[in-house]
């Protein structure tokens, strides 16, 4: 696996967003071996100075796919990502993540993002060992995806570069 599956890249997250996961490792609704203790050490005012400079990072671009420029799609990870699955309750990422899940605001930049971590995240939340969204959304969602879809999901977004 090697250190690309250590963590997750930075750049291209909002300041709000990493302000806000700062916060979650602070209060324990987050929990990983490095960075709890980092952000338990954290006052407000380095929160907001390391959030903005990792918000300021460059992210490559990319081509930009908004939900309804396919109206046909084959992939299934394409599928849930720009259609959801209504019979299971999963809206599509993109209706939170944004176009080819760039992020925003409070959701996180999925694109090109590790699979690795993507896949990591994706189990905790199924399992309940990452919180601290509204109402438990990205809970409920990820109880929802078996693991193969989990694979293929986190394959997707990390392939969007």
């Amino acid at each position: 696996q090697g250190m690309e599956s250590l963590g997750a890249r930075l750049a291209g997250l909002s300041a709000e967003y990493i302000t806000a996961q700062i916060a979650h490792f602070k209060s324990g609704d987050r929990q990983n071996p490095l960075m709890s203790p980092i952000a338990s050490q954290l006052q407000a005012a380095d929160s907001a100075q390391a959030a903005e400079f990792f918000a300021s990072r460059p992210v490559a671009p990319i081509h930009i796919q908004y939900r309804g420029d396919k109206v046909v799609i084959t992939d299934p990870a394409e599928k849930l990502a720009y259609q959801g699955d209504w019979s299971r309750i999963i809206p599509p990422c993109t209706s939170c993540h944004g176009p080819s899940a760039i992020g925003g605001g409070a959701f996180p930049r999925l694109a090109g993002q590790q699979a690795s971590y993507l896949r990591t995240q994706l189990i905790d939340w199924r399992r309940g060992a990452r919180k601290g969204d509204p109402d438990n959304v990205m809970g409920s969602i990820a109880s929802r995806l078996p693991e193969a879809e989990i694979d293929s999901l986190s394959r997707y977004f990390a392939g969007l570069k």
